[in-house]
């Protein structure tokens, strides 16, 4: 999830300049719809930290349908805020989620914040 801000934390993953991912060990990962509002986004965040719990005390306890169930909860949420499914963008660019940055029209955006993160 990201929501673009003027002031990031100092460990937050850089955001490509679009604002469509944000990147983890040089992969890309689809943002949040920016067009929720933020009670909308606080409401879905929620039910997906929810259904995230739901799914590790699933696992923990062996039940194979209590799994499942959250799992589909985590993906419905997922959906919802934009970061699986369809695009939440319109210009027609491709969805490159979960493609290493390296090898998307982000790599000399992605090279110079490396280049950088180098130098310090």
């Amino acid at each position: 999830m990201c929501i673009r801000l003027e002031v990031r934390e100092k460990h937050s993953p850089p955001v490509t300049p679009d604002g469509r991912y944000f990147v983890v060990r040089g992969r890309l990962w689809r943002c949040s719809n920016p067009a929720l509002s933020a009670a909308e986004r606080e409401r879905l965040v929620h039910e997906l930290m929810l259904a995230r719990s739901a799914k590790g005390r699933a696992m923990r306890a062996s039940d194979a349908a209590g799994r499942e169930a959250a799992r589909k909860r985590v993906d419905a949420a997922k959906h919802a805020l934009g970061e699986r499914g369809a695009v939440w963008w319109d210009d027609g660019a491709p969805d490159l989620n979960r493609h290493l940055a390296k090898n998307t029209p982000y790599a000399g955006w992605f090279a110079s914040i490396e280049e950088e993160k180098r130098k310090r």
